[in-house]
């Protein structure tokens, strides 16, 4: 039988090196590597000449929020959209969250209900669970969920009255992922130093945008970072912390590390790019994030600790609300809502701070891209271009840049935090499960064939320990 796909004369650049080398792709995954000067290659129904381009891995976004409610807003982009943007910038698998809505919807009762709603996916979805608040009900929700692989849970350590739970829950939530072979997530801002700053910015008449970033200030990121891995330490819980953008944060998880724990630092490229400067800018709605931006002195700490091997991996932390949500409330932090349309842009803004920007080679960019969320994940067939994985593969011109018009984007939204910014790193060609679906720049809409991934657990993958890098 013929391949479906062959892509000749390609740089293939995986986490762990590069080869030159044709790819062959059948039944959704990758059928055969073979050595450039091979004779007699298979016959293929279509070939695709990769000549001037680098073959990566497709993406996987460990972190996206899709069809999210939280407080009064609702994210705008349905799995359709998400995941037709996600290919548009060279993900093949996202990884949501099923968050309760509110006390009324239970963590099972979100999963669910995340699972009912990805059925319109363009590419493979996975799922993380999340927990508010304990009760003698959540271990056999667990349960449920690890039986069908959701094999993390998502923590919030502020955002008091909406999804932040406190630390009983966390504990016993962690001795739960423990026993079921999972992996804690946590977003880590510490609550009490919050609220003391907003109630101070209140009294001051400073609450809008323009002063987020006083309101969140570092060190209640750098105060949970440590509680949490306390915890963490003390249940024997692996842990993952979500959207990091210090460098006390990064160097803490990397000295629980260093003493043999499993403890995982992720950022996203916002973090990288930007600085607490666009806060004074015309349109600081549009960098309305929590964490929110730091100062560029912590930026550049960041970048030296991506590019020194301390950070496992990059994420969008998508959340697609528009500037209509963002400025109906944009004179009170606490009421409008936080979060940015990333899943797009995570592969050329990354590639532009860290390989243009700070010399990272591609294979380490590779890593956080898609090897490091794949395996971290228990995704088992994605983040490596080899024989028997799933034929996820993106195809881009790394000396291609242009600048970023939120009109040419596909996500819910109209704007991007990178509006206007020159990136580079943008795919050219994206194959998701053995299908074309970016087609020399053009999409190719497959339909609803994206598949939900159950994942493995941490003690299965060998993660129980983490590696250290030096």
């Amino acid at each position: 039988m013929p391949l479906d796909l062959l892509l000749t004369n390609a740089t293939v650049v995986n986490a762990d090196g590069r080869l030159h080398c044709h790819v062959g792709v059948a039944g959704g995954v990758i059928a055969g590597l073979y050595r450039t000067g091979t004779p007699d290659l298979p016959a293929a129904r279509r070939t695709i000449d990769a000549t001037g381009k680098l073959l990566i891995p497709g993406g996987v976004d460990a972190h996206c929020h899709v069809e999210q409610v939280t407080g009064a807003y609702k994210s705008l982009d349905t799995f359709q959209v998400a995941t037709t943007a996600a290919l548009h910038g060279g993900t093949t698998t996202i990884i949501d969250f099923g968050i309760p809505a509110g006390p009324q919807e239970s963590p099972r009762a979100a999963a669910e209900n995340k699972l009912a709603l990805m059925a319109g996916a363009r590419c493979d979805v996975a799922l993380h669970g999340a927990v508010v608040a304990w009760d003698e009900t959540v271990p056999a929700q667990l349960e449920w969920m690890a039986e069908r692989g959701i094999r993390s849970v998502k923590l919030y350590t502020t955002n008091r009255g909406t999804t932040m739970a406190d630390d009983d829950t966390i504990v016993h939530v962690m001795k739960e992922m423990v026993r079921l072979d999972g992996l804690t997530y946590i977003h880590s801002e510490h609550d009490a130093i919050i609220e003391d700053r907003v109630a101070t910015c209140a009294h001051d008449h400073q609450l809008a945008v323009s002063h987020l970033h006083e309101t969140r200030p570092a060190i209640s990121e750098d105060a949970s970072v440590r509680e949490v891995l306390a915890m963490a330490q003390y249940t024997g819980a692996p842990v993952y912390f979500v959207h990091q953008t210090t460098p006390e944060a990064v160097d803490a998880v990397r000295q629980a590390r260093a003493e043999g724990r499993a403890a995982f630092s992720e950022t996203c490229p916002h973090y990288l790019a930007f600085d607490e400067g666009v806060y004074a800018s015309s349109d600081p709605e549009k960098f309305a994030c929590c964490p929110p931006m730091r100062p560029r002195a912590a930026v550049d700490g960041l970048l030296d600790r991506v590019a020194w091997g301390h950070v496992d991996t990059i994420a969008s932390d998508h959340s697609c609300y528009d500037l209509a949500q963002k400025r109906r409330r944009s004179d009170d932090v606490r009421e409008m809502p936080h979060g940015l349309p990333g899943v797009e842009t995570r592969m050329p803004a990354a590639f532009t701070s860290l390989v243009r920007g700070r010399g990272l080679g591609v294979e380490r960019f590779v890593e956080l891209f898609a090897t490091a969320p794949a395996r971290i994940n228990g995704l088992d067939a994605k983040g490596v271009i080899a024989v028997g994985y799933d034929a996820d593969l993106v195809l881009f011109d790394p000396d291609e840049a242009r600048p970023v018009e939120s009109a040419h984007l596909h996500m819910g939204t109209d704007f991007s935090p990178f509006d206007g910014v020159e990136l580079a790193g943008w795919p050219a060609t994206v194959v998701s499960g053995g299908r074309v679906v970016l087609d020399d720049g053009v999409f190719v809409d497959p339909g609803a064939v994206g598949r939900f991934v159950p994942r493995r657990g941490v003690r299965e993958q060998g993660l129980a320990r983490a590696e250290v890098r030096v």
